[in-house]
């Protein structure tokens, strides 16, 4: 790590703490959600957190027995819109994806949502975090990345100035202790491909000093890359993204990543990609031979019971006249 760095994250250390002590002030009244994270983040082991996109994959996490889910922005743009991580889809599409989410799951079970570069200027970035806040969200990742945005280990990606990054994680933040929501603020930099990895550690060391509650590089392109990360702003967890089928990081075990020093561990595509992959072999099967085969199909017991007809029922039994 750059000398640069290492007098960056020393300075840092009071401001962080100050920041902490303003905003413990009103935990009490923190969200169930955001207790939960708050807490997974503390402990020893490593959070797995596959992605969600819709309500439906969100309760399939839960019910396979994961701590914490993820909303991702490029699987939504993917499944509600056909359309690619772009800066495409809005903030009021993603938000409402988010209250179908956590809606679908239960009232302890945290959610991550993808909240992009807060769709504008740090008053949107407000309006965003408050408003994830309100459809149940526990954390929420903010970027520096410029509009439009790209998916981080696509091509094209550029990232504002440190004012405007720092100054969107500081308003990430005061929105967090204005709205006495609790949830968690990820600072997300995509610095290491659009500048380098001094720039990229600088900006995590910068963002944890304006309060973020847990930092991301996102692409980093090494194991010892990710080492060098870890090593800043020591105490603010760490968040790791395993990309499916071919992204710039390594992909790690649970157990490599948290000697690392890493606290959670996000699947971004896992379910998406494997839908697609599933639909479209189930409509050459249709096509081909007129009906899809067996072995790839749950019963018909077994789907009504992931959409929630047994509760449904026993529900229903209770208000019988």
């Amino acid at each position: 790590m750059s000398a640069r760095v290492c007098g960056h994250v020393r300075a840092t250390h009071h401001h962080r703490r100050h920041r902490a002590r303003c905003h413990a002030s009103g935990a009490s009244s923190a969200s169930p959600q955001s207790h939960v994270l708050r807490d997974l983040l503390q402990s020893p082991k490593i959070i797995q957190a596959p992605c969600a996109h819709d309500a439906l994959s969100a309760r399939l996490i839960e019910r396979a027995g994961f701590d914490a889910a993820f909303m991702s922005g490029f699987c939504v743009s993917a499944s509600r819109l056909a359309l690619p991580d772009t800066g495409l889809i809005s903030y009021g599409e993603m938000v409402d994806v988010g209250r179908t989410c956590n809606d679908a799951t239960s009232a302890s079970f945290p959610i991550i949502g993808d909240g992009d570069d807060g769709y504008g200027n740090a008053m949107n970035v407000k309006r965003t975090v408050k408003g994830y806040a309100k459809a149940g969200f526990a954390g929420v990742l903010i970027e520096d990345q410029v509009a439009p945005k790209a998916c981080g280990h696509t091509k094209n990606r550029r990232v504002v100035s440190r004012e405007e990054a720092t100054t969107r994680v500081r308003a990430a933040c005061d929105a967090r202790d204005e709205s006495g929501s609790g949830i968690v603020v990820f600072a997300r930099s995509d610095s290491r491909s659009a500048v380098d990895l001094d720039e990229a550690l600088w900006r995590a060391a910068a963002f944890a000093d304006q309060g973020a509650d847990a930092l991301f590089i996102d692409a980093l392109r090494s194991k010892e890359e990710m080492r060098a990360f870890c090593k800043v702003a020591p105490g603010v967890p760490k968040m790791a993204n395993m990309l499916e089928g071919g992204g710039s990081t390594p992909i790690c075990t649970p157990e490599e990543l948290q000697d690392m020093g890493f606290s959670i561990v996000a699947y971004p595509l896992s379910l998406l990609a494997v839908s697609v992959k599933a639909m479209e072999r189930a409509l050459r099967e249709i096509k081909d031979e007129g009906y899809p085969s067996d072995d790839t199909l749950p019963t018909f017991v077994d789907l009504q019971s992931s959409v929630g007809f047994p509760e449904y029922y026993d529900d229903d039994e209770r208000y019988k006249a």
